[in-house]
């Protein structure tokens, strides 16, 4: 199980005044929240090595965690930037594509409940900022296409799509 807040607070308070039992048992912990985090958005294959990634990366930048705000939100900034990160490798190497033996794990259930998940997000925000994130970002549609079709100018779409996909992840890094 993983721990909470509070305690993975408390050992990495610990941790930076150089306690490293502490620190070890901060590090095995966040390397199961990490495995747990990354196992839906990888291929199974390039899970560890990532995970190993983000531990390193949690390790170099373990000072600027400040002990006033909450640990969960600060390493899931860190695991987000290092996936965005792996992503833009993996898909500019030729040498590594993807075969349908490599993909993550897919069901329509997820897809389902992914999409109950969206709409309960999406009460959090303004109708305007719905409708042009699920044209552009869930339909596929251009920013002119999307202006066309809900009467806004492309700069205020722009906009829209900016404020909600800020707004919706503030809410779920809330909710980790």
């Amino acid at each position: 199980m993983i721990a909470d807040e509070a305690s993975m607070a408390h050992m990495m308070a610990a941790a930076q005044r150089g306690d490293r039992e502490m620190y070890r048992v901060l590090l095995g912990e966040v390397q199961l929240w990490l495995a747990r985090y990354f196992r839906k958005r990888v291929p199974p294959a390039q899970l560890d090595d990532l995970v190993q990634e983000v531990m390193m990366a949690v390790h170099a930048k373990r000072a600027t965690w400040d002990p006033t705000r909450a640990f969960y939100p600060w390493l899931a900034a860190i695991a987000r930037y290092r996936w965005v990160d792996h992503l833009r490798k993996v898909y500019r190497s030729a040498e590594d594509e993807l075969g349908d033996h490599d993909a993550a794990e897919d069901s329509e259930e997820e897809a389902v409940m992914a999409r109950i998940s969206l709409e309960r997000l999406f009460v959090h925000l303004p109708d305007r900022q719905v409708e042009v994130i699920e044209l552009v970002k869930i339909e596929g549609l251009s920013i002119a296409e999307a202006a066309e079709r809900t009467g806004q100018s492309e700069s205020l779409v722009k906009v829209n799509i900016h404020r909600g996909l800020k707004k919706l992840s503030a809410l779920v890094e809330k909710a980790e």
